[in-house]
């Protein structure tokens, strides 16, 4: 549901992605400006998308449709484990690369992520489909729900409990759209063209930022503060991630061409600059959980979702201008040394920095530190635990 005065701003945002990804295919925009632009357009738009995440929580909460279990939030242990976990990712593709046929790694990550890219394309483009489709009549009467449920004995981390559940949910302007995606996924795992690579990665950050929440204020200062060292260590202590980057073909960076000259042998760009996927939707997970606390301090109902509610939005903007400014060191700094930086290292000083900025104008440290989009049952838990931990050190003093 959208509200009776859209945000042009939003509407803005959409146009300058759409913009942002076919202009640089005819003309030479400076990769600078292109960055930034698309990035905050990308961020904007998927943040306010994000707004979705309250109404499921809150629907997720009174037990009132099937939204439960759907909403991904991020636990603080998940948030301490996410650099290991990344480092342990990266130092194995960087192997993968190293000792193995970097042709055939590379063949076996496209057809992954062009599978699992067609996916999130669907997702980003049912929505325009469905508003082309006239009548809507025609996605309800071709609509299908079906649910399966299936008992197994696999380890819960492969998938999932015991049992396996299974949603599908179909309508015409779905199938449209993943028939089109799937054509799209083909395309560009023959081609391997930067426009189509900038498709499925806006995709992902559109998508991963629209559907995950990191919880609270706490837990992504965790996983920025964690993250922080581990691109530091990965970047200027080792040649694993520019490695892994340079010779990784695949959706996981955002490409921006620096010139229009084509090789004449491969038939390709030579000279593009990258933004890797992980700088944009890491932070906008932070970002867009400072919006969602910006509607909850307006007392903006969670339902129905409305993107283009009007509503005094402090945090938000002042982490979304906070960002670009980091990334646009960032890329000063790489500019002026000639050298990779590691753009968490100015993006989540940024980021917390500017939140905490705003939280001591207004003096609302404490609210925007208790707010938390955790499970209910999942915060007793932690709380539980924390009580335990200062009862065990109150013996032992």
């Amino acid at each position: 549901m959208t509200s009776n005065n859209s945000n042009p701003l939003l509407i803005l945002a959409n146009i300058g992605i759409i913009a942002l990804w076919g202009l640089p295919q005819v003309f030479e925009i400076p990769f600078t400006a292109n960055i930034l632009a698309l990035v905050t357009c990308i961020l904007y738009v998927a943040c306010h998308q994000s707004l979705a995440l309250r109404e499921e929580q809150a629907m997720a909460a009174s037990g009132d449709g099937d939204t439960g279990g759907v909403v991904e939030t991020m636990r603080k242990e998940d948030a301490m484990q996410f650099p290991l976990v990344g480092s342990v990712a990266l130092f194995s593709l960087y192997c993968a690369f190293k000792y193995l046929d970097k042709d055939w790694v590379n063949f076996l990550i496209g057809i992954y992520f062009s599978a699992v890219g067609a996916l999130a394309v669907t997702a980003s483009l049912a929505p325009v489909v469905a508003t082309i489709v006239r009548p809507s009549s025609v996605d309800e009467k071709l609509k299908v729900e079906k649910k399966y449920s299936y008992s197994h004995s696999l380890p819960e981390f492969l998938i999932g409990p015991s049992p396996f559940e299974l949603s599908i949910d179909l309508n015409f302007s779905r199938v449209v759209a993943f028939v089109l995606s799937v054509l799209f996924s083909v395309y560009y795992f023959q081609t391997r063209y930067w426009a189509a690579n900038n498709i499925l990665g806006i995709s992902f950050c559109l998508q991963g930022i629209e559907r995950f929440s990191i919880g609270s204020y706490k837990i992504g200062a965790i996983l920025l503060i964690g993250l922080f060292f581990y691109d530091i260590f990965w970047v200027f202590g080792t040649d694993v991630m520019v490695t892994v980057a340079k010779s990784l073909d695949g959706p996981i960076k955002i490409l921006f061409p620096r010139s229009l000259s084509i090789d004449e042998v491969t038939g390709k760009h030579n000279d593009l600059s990258l933004l890797g996927l992980g700088d944009i939707v890491i932070p906008g997970f932070f970002i867009a959980l400072m919006l969602r606390f910006d509607a909850e301090n307006a007392k903006i109902p969670p339902t129905p979702t409305d993107m283009h509610a009007s509503f005094p939005k402090p945090y938000f903007h002042s982490c979304l201008v906070g960002y670009i400014l980091g990334l646009a060191t960032t890329l000063f700094i790489m500019i002026y040394f000639n050298h990779a930086q590691p753009a968490l290292l100015y993006l989540v000083p940024a980021c917390l920095g500017s939140t905490l900025l705003c939280g001591a104008v207004r003096g609302e440290f404490k609210a925007m530190f208790a707010y938390s989009e955790e499970d209910e049952e999942e915060e007793a838990k932690e709380g539980s635990m924390d009580t335990k931990k200062e009862e065990v050190a109150k013996k032992e003093d």
